[in-house]
């Protein structure tokens, strides 16, 4: 039976993945727990005993070669892979995503975005059209799509969430400031910059 790994470790393969893309791109070919714990602030300790529940990558003295580690977490990570994402809200923020660069080279695509606004639907936005919401369901499950992104205010996301779910999606990232009720089997990641703000301030003099 397969182990089951704990979330906050699934968490922090993004950022050993980030590191050791960074020191690929240096022409670096071998690193350590050490050196990676210094770019990142996570304990050299964690990061051995992360690594070490999907296998053994490096050799003690030796390191780990940083081209093998890289190929074993985009597997891990299940980013060896473009993966099609349907966006939804086309405002300032859906906007500014669908004309992110950012995304191909890390695993994922924007393929659709939708709306619900009738003055901006079957408008474009870099080589997308906007669609309106009400093609949603159809348009995600004709192409198969299992990741979307949640641009949307807080008052409509969990109504759109249901349509997402409707559709077969499995994994959300919400940009709405509100938790969502999804199933048990749909996973939602939350990005709001406000409770990110609301952190850094409890340090400030």
């Amino acid at each position: 039976m397969e182990r089951a790994i704990p979330d906050i470790v699934v968490g922090r393969l993004p950022h050993y993945l980030r590191a050791l893309q960074h020191m690929s791109l240096e022409g670096r070919r071998l690193t350590s727990s050490q050196e990676l714990s210094e770019r990142l602030g996570i304990s050299a300790a964690q990061i051995r005993k992360d690594l070490s529940l999907f296998g053994e990558f490096g050799k003690q003295g030796t390191g780990y070669q940083i081209d093998y580690l890289l190929n074993q977490l985009r597997q891990i990570l299940k980013v060896n892979q473009i993966w099609d994402i349907a966006l939804v809200g086309a405002g300032d923020m859906g906007s500014a995503i669908a004309r992110y660069q950012g995304f191909t080279d890390r695993g994922f695509r924007v393929v659709m975005i939708f709306d619900n606004d009738p003055s901006v639907i079957g408008s474009q936005i870099g080589p997308f059209t906007i669609q309106s919401t009400d093609e949603l369901v159809v348009a995600i499950q004709s192409a198969d799509v299992r990741i979307a992104m949640l641009a949307v205010p807080a008052a409509n996301a969990q109504e759109v969430a249901d349509m997402l779910v409707q559709a077969g999606i499995k994994s959300i990232l919400n940009y709405a400031p509100i938790s969502l009720n999804v199933p048990d089997d749909v996973h939602v990641q939350y990005i709001d910059p406000v409770i990110h703000l609301q952190r850094m301030t409890y340090y400030l003099e």
